[in-house]
C-alpha cells in the first residue's frame, strides 16, 4: 500500500525517503529512464557525451527523450566521441533536422561544435567540470565556469536558453541531473560515477515541477518558486539527512513523483 504523503514528522520522511531510494536507486528501472541512453557506451568518453545529450533532451515523456536521444546518437555510428574529434562542419550541420520541443536543429549543431571545441582544445566534459570545481570549490561556480567555456565559441542567441544561468535563477535540473550521473558512485550500477574529483556530497539534487510538489508536500521545500534558491534550500535539507550522498534522494522524489493521484 502506497503511503499518503503529507506534512511527516522528520524520522517518517527519512524512512520514505530511504524506502523509496532504495527501491528505485536498481538497474531494473534503466531501460526506462534517460540515463539508458549512456549505458549503451562502455569508453568513458562516449559516457559523458551521451548523457550530456541525453540530459540536455530530458523534459517531456520519457519515452519520447529516449527515443530522440538515441536517433541523435544513432547518427554517430563509431560512437559520439569519436564523430567529435573527427566531423567536419558539414558533418556536423547534417544534424540541421533534429528537434526535440524547443531544442532545434541549429541547437543540435552549435552543441555538438561546443562539444567539439570542449574534447578538442578544453580536454573534455570531465576535465572542465573537475577544473571548475577545483577552482572554485562547489557546485554553482562549476556550473558558470562550464557555461562559460560551453559558450566561448561563437553561438546563437536562441542557445542560451539551453545550458542553465544560474545567475538568472535557473534551477539547472538537467545539468544537475548529469551531474548526478557522472559524479555519484555506488554498488548499485545506476549512476555511473567515472568523475572522481567532484565529492558526491557537493552535488545539487535536480528539480523539477514534479520533484518541487512531493518536497513541499513532505515539508522539505517552503520556497514556491522552482528555481536555484529553491534547489539550494531542498539540497541543504537533503544533506541533513546523508550529508555524504545527499542526491540519492532524487531516486526517492521521482519515485513519490510517480504515485500519481496521491500526489494530487
Amino acid at each position: 500500500m502506497q503511503p499518503k504523503i503529507n506534512i511527516l514528522e522528520r524520522t517518517e520522511v527519512y524512512e520514505l525517503l530511504e524506502e523509496y531510494y532504495d527501491y528505485y536507486n536498481r538497474k531494473g528501472f534503466i531501460d526506462h529512464d534517460p540515463v539508458s541512453v549512456p549505458h549503451q557506451y562502455e569508453r568513458a568518453e562516449d559516457i559523458e557525451i551521451a548523457g550530456f545529450i541525453s540530459a540536455t533532451l530530458a523534459w517531456g515523456q520519457r519515452p519520447v527523450i529516449i527515443r530522440n536521444a538515441n536517433i541523435l546518437l544513432e547518427s554517430m555510428p563509431d560512437g559520439p566521441y569519436e564523430f567529435l574529434m573527427t566531423a567536419e562542419d558539414y558533418q556536423i550541420e547534417s544534424f540541421g533536422g533534429f528537434k526535440h520541443r524547443t531544442f532545434n536543429g541549429t541547437d543540435c549543431i552549435f552543441f555538438l561544435k561546443s562539444l567539439r571545441n570542449i574534447y578538442i582544445h578544453h580536454g573534455g566534459l570531465k576535465k572542465v567540470f573537475q577544473e571548475g570545481f577545483s577552482i572554485y570549490g562547489n557546485i554553482p561556480d562549476t556550473i558558470r565556469h562550464f557555461r562559460n567555456v560551453f559558450f566561448s565559441i561563437p553561438f546563437p542567441g536562441r542557445t542560451l536558453k539551453h545550458v542553465p544561468d544560474l545567475d538568472k535563477g535557473a534551477a539547472g535540473k538537467r545539468i544537475n541531473m548529469f551531474l548526478r550521473w557522472m559524479v555519484r558512485r555506488d554498488d548499485r550500477g545506476v549512476d555511473f560515477g567515472i568523475w572522481d574529483r567532484i565529492p558526491m556530497s557537493e552535488l545539487y539534487i535536480p528539480l523539477d515541477l514534479h520533484a518541487g510538489r512531493v518536497a513541499r508536500e513532505l515539508g522539505l521545500l517552503k520556497r514556491k518558486q522552482n528555481d536555484w534558491r529553491a534547489v539550494n534550500q531542498l539540497t541543504f535539507k537533503l544533506r541533513e539527512f546523508d550529508r555524504k550522498d545527499p542526491v540519492k534522494y532524487d531516486y526517492a522524489l521521482f519515485g513519490l513523483s510517480a504515485m500519481g493521484k496521491e500526489m494530487e
